[in-house]
């Protein structure tokens, strides 16, 4: 069955999926850390692979960037492919000067200035909690492998050249520790939906201290928090 945009049968796709915003990482997990993989999807160049990590089914689909194009592509995969459970692998820049690069966020809340929530369903809200119990499997799994975590809110922005956005007021007064820009769309169609999401996030850049890493180190030097994810869907 397909949609608009995933060409995938139903039973190509895994009920988990774990989902990066680069195809090209999309395309490096899948080659590096799954066996058996095999590419279900290529509509509009938005790879996505399945196969098996230490024997568990697990799809890998890249998302794009930005509210509108996860939004899509979570709630085909949650409405049309049964899937359950969707964790956000990205990047983000961080709001403090002592998160450095390459630091792991998992995120307890999302919040954002985006109408999507409004649009989608109604919701008149600028905070949108991941699922509780998802998230608290990874904090677990994290503690139990020594990852260091950073716990906390994201701000989700639409507009990735904002020359309006307060850093300290969003670090200090919305308690936000990083902006990236796809976490409250899925979090919304989670709820909609009635599914789970959660989302971890690897500092690529300090928006403070203005250190960054480079197209290619993003693309695949994101191993702790690919692994992360990984053991949490056992």
């Amino acid at each position: 069955m397909a949609t608009p945009h995933i060409e995938s049968r139903e039973e190509d796709i895994s009920n988990i999926v774990l989902m990066p915003g680069d195809p090209l990482r999309a395309k490096m997990i899948a080659e590096e850390f799954l066996t058996d993989s095999k590419l279900v999807n290529t509509v509009r160049g938005m790879l996505a692979y399945t196969g098996y990590y230490k024997g568990k089914k697990v799809t890998v689909f890249a998302s794009g960037m930005g509210n509108a194009s996860i939004g899509i592509y979570s709630y085909e995969l949650f409405k049309f492919y049964n899937v359950d459970k969707i964790i956000r692998i990205g990047s983000c820049g961080a709001y403090h000067q002592d998160i450095d690069l390459y630091s792991i966020i998992l995120v307890d809340k999302s919040y954002s200035k985006s109408v999507y929530a409004n649009i989608l369903d109604g919701e008149d809200i600028d905070y949108i909690e991941s699922s509780k119990d998802l998230s608290n499997h990874i904090r677990q799994v994290a503690q139990d492998k020594n990852i260091s975590l950073y716990c906390g809110n994201i701000y989700c922005t639409d507009v990735f050249y904002s020359e309006t956005d307060n850093i300290e007021e969003l670090y200090y007064n919305k308690g936000c520790l990083g902006t990236e820009m796809e976490s409250f769309a899925l979090f919304a169609n989670a709820k909609k939906l009635n599914k789970e999401a959660a989302c971890i996030l690897t500092v690529s850049d300090n928006l403070v201290t203005k250190q960054e890493t480079t197209s290619e180190e993003r693309q695949n030097s994101f191993t702790t928090m690919i692994k992360l994810a990984l053991e949490s869907i056992l």
